[in-house]
């Protein structure tokens, strides 16, 4: 049913205008913009579109291919001088691990060195001490044996001021005497040394010196020689005295 208002609205207009405005109404004018174009057309254009834009995409493409190249270049050099690296620090390990070598032998040499210097150095030290314990001893060789009876210090001290010529004092004194090695009854053999460690250093001193300036003294056609007791060379004031059993003369 026809709506009474559209009624009512055009019940005052004449109805051959109303007809052309329904005419109107029904006809669909298509619009100047948006009007279809013939299939030929609109493919052409859809072409020209995607040409132009893949022609962009294409040129994007070469730009960042061209960047990527020099990334390329940049990465090939930058492996190329990272290779070097690597050759020069492996020559520093090697280097570092010779030198470390070095270091540890030199090391092990100067312990080594220390060590031996240390023994020798208390070698010393007690070859210094035992001699200058035994500086007051003089020994005596081409004494016979039996020659001094029971009692080796009254021997001493009344036969070596007349075989030296020497007046001591104060008066000589022994500390002890006695032969070295066993006693040997043959008269004819070589007999055993004597020694004995005297009381006062400067006798013993005055002894030693007169067997160096005057030589070996004779007692009873018997060739008697002095020197002093000492286990090795050493220098006691000044004066270098020599080792046993190197006679004095």
């Amino acid at each position: 049913m026809p709506d009474s208002r559209s009624s009512n609205k055009n019940s005052g207009k004449p109805v051959r205008q109303l007809l052309f405005s329904e005419a109107l109404l029904q006809t669909k004018v298509p619009h100047p913009t948006t009007a279809a174009l013939p299939p030929a057309t609109h493919h052409a254009m859809v072409d020209s579109a995607q040409e132009s834009t893949m022609d962009h995409i294409r040129q994007e493409i070469s730009v960042v291919g061209r960047r990527l190249e020099g990334i390329d270049g940049a990465m090939v050099s930058l492996t190329g001088e990272t290779k070097y690296i690597h050759l020069d620090i492996a020559g520093f390990q090697t280097s570092v691990l010779g030198l470390e070598k070095r270091v540890t032998t030199v090391e092990a040499q100067v312990a080594s060195s220390q060590d031996r210097d240390q023994e020798l150095f208390l070698c010393s030290k007690m070859t210094d001490l035992e001699d200058r314990s035994r500086r007051d001893n003089v020994q005596f060789l081409g004494f016979p044996e039996n020659t001094e009876g029971e009692d080796i210090h009254t021997f001493l001290r009344e036969t070596l001021p007349k075989l030296t010529g020497i007046t001591f004092d104060p008066p000589f004194e022994l500390q002890r005497a006695h032969r070295l090695g066993p006693r040997r009854p043959n008269m004819t053999t070589r007999p055993q040394p004597i020694i004995a460690c005297l009381l006062c250093h400067a006798q013993a001193r005055q002894l030693i010196q007169r067997a160096r300036t005057q030589g070996p003294c004779q007692m009873d056609r018997q060739v008697i020689r002095m020197t002093a007791s000492l286990k090795k060379p050493v220098s006691i004031e000044g004066h270098s005295w020599p080792s046993d059993p190197g006679y004095i003369r």
